[in-house]
C-alpha cells in the first residue's frame, strides 16, 4: 500500500473509549507523518478531541436524523453524511469501534483501504483488512493489535493528551473564584459514573475527604445532573465542581496532586494527561483499567460489590501515592 495522504479515524463514543484510541492515533501519525488525519466522532464528544494534538480535522457525527422514524429523513441524513465523507477523498479509513454503523461509515467514506476491528459477524464485509476483537484485552491494546496486523510499525506506545492552554486558564480561574490556592496540594474526587453499580458510596468519599481536609484542599467533581446528589459535599464545606465542562474538570485534576474516583471517562483522561489516580472498580471489570497502570486500581475480592471496599484501604492507597508527591503539578 502506498503511503496514504488522507486518513479517516472513526470512534463515535464514549469519553473513555474515545480516549483509548489515543495510542493508536500516535502510531498512525508515527507511520504516516505527512498524512492529514481526520477523526469522526459523535458531536457531543467533539470538544474532547481538542487534546488530540496529532489530529488535523475533527468531523462531527450527528445521529439525530438516523434516530428518526421517518425513512426520508434517515435517507437524507445518510446521503448528506456520505457526500461529506466522499468529498475528503480518503485513501484509508480505520474503524476503531467496530459497530454496525461504523462499519457502514467506513464503507461510505469511499476509502479504497478500510481497516476495522470486528466483534460480530458479518461486519467484516466493510473492511479490506480486519481483526476479530479480543474482549479479554484492554481496548487500547486491541486497537494497536489491529494496526500491527495491518502492517504498521510500533516503536513505542504513547498515551498523551494535551490540554489546551485556554482550558488551563479556566481551571485556574475556578481555583481563584472558589478560594483555592494553587500552591497548596489538592485532591480531586469524582464519585459518580454512568452506571450505579460502578459507584463507590458518596458517604465513603465524604469520609475520605474529611480524613485529608486538614492537609489538602478537596474538590468534588461531577456532571450537571449530579449537582443535587453532591449537596452533602457542599454542605460539608467542600468545593463542588459539578457541571463544570469536561475539559475544565480535567484542568482541575491537572492542578491537583491526585484524583480518586470510579471507572469513568474523566479518570481515564487524567491518566492520558500523566496524572496519578486511584481508581475504584468492581471486581468484574478487567479490561478498562487505567491504560498501562493496572496497579492504580483498588477492587474488591471474591466478587464482592464495589461498596465493600473499605475507606481505610483507599486512605492507605492515597497516602502511599501522596508521600512522594507533596507538590502540585501545573
Amino acid at each position: 500500500m502506498n503511503a496514504p495522504d488522507n486518513i479517516l479515524l472513526i470512534r463515535l463514543k464514549s469519553i473513555g473509549d474515545v480516549l483509548f484510541t489515543l495510542p493508536a492515533v500516535h502510531v498512525v501519525r508515527q507511520n504516516f507523518p505527512d498524512a492529514k488525519l481526520h477523526f469522526l466522532v459523535s458531536k457531543e464528544f467533539v470538544p474532547l478531541l481538542r487534546g488530540f494534538s496529532e489530529i488535523n480535522e475533527v468531523m462531527s457525527f450527528d445521529s439525530t436524523g438516523f434516530r428518526s422514524k421517518s425513512l426520508p429523513i434517515i435517507c437524507g441524513s445518510a446521503f448528506r453524511l456520505a457526500r461529506a465523507l466522499r468529498k475528503k477523498n480518503f485513501s484509508l479509513a480505520i474503524d476503531l469501534q467496530g459497530y454496525g454503523e461504523t462499519a457502514w461509515l467506513s464503507w461510505l467514506s469511499g476509502a479504497p483501504e478500510r481497516w476495522g476491528s470486528v466483534y460480530r459477524y458479518p461486519r467484516n464485509w466493510a473492511y479490506t483488512r480486519s481483526e476479530w476483537r479480543d474482549d479479554s484485552r484492554h481496548p487500547a491494546e486491541w486497537h494497536l493489535s489491529l494496526l500491527r496486523r495491518c502492517g504498521l510499525r510500533i516503536d513505542e506506545v504513547r498515551n498523551e493528551y494535551v490540554l489546551p492552554a485556554d482550558v488551563m486558564a479556566e481551571a485556574r480561574k475556578f481555583f481563584t473564584e472558589n478560594g483555592l490556592d494553587e500552591s497548596k496540594p489538592t485532591l480531586f474526587f469524582q464519585p459518580f459514573t454512568s452506571s450505579p453499580n460502578k459507584n463507590w458510596p458518596l458517604a465513603n468519599f465524604l469520609a475520605l475527604a474529611r480524613h485529608f481536609q486538614t492537609r489538602y484542599q478537596v474538590i468534588f467533581g461531577g456532571g450537571p445532573s449530579e449537582r443535587e446528589a453532591l449537596k452533602p459535599a457542599l454542605e460539608a464545606g467542600f468545593v463542588v465542581a459539578a457541571g463544570t465542562p469536561l475539559l475544565v474538570s480535567a484542568g482541575l485534576i491537572k492542578l491537583s496532586a491526585l484524583a480518586v474516583g470510579s471507572d469513568t471517562g474523566l479518570l481515564h483522561l487524567a491518566v492520558a494527561m500523566g496524572k496519578r489516580i486511584v481508581m475504584l472498580m468492581p471486581y468484574s471489570v478487567t479490561t478498562t483499567k487505567p491504560f498501562q497502570h493496572a496497579d492504580w486500581v483498588i477492587a474488591p475480592g471474591n466478587e464482592k460489590t464495589i461498596a465493600s471496599i473499605a475507606v481505610e484501604e483507599v486512605v492507605e492507597a492515597c497516602q502511599q501515592t501522596l508521600i512522594p508527591n507533596r507538590g502540585v503539578s501545573g
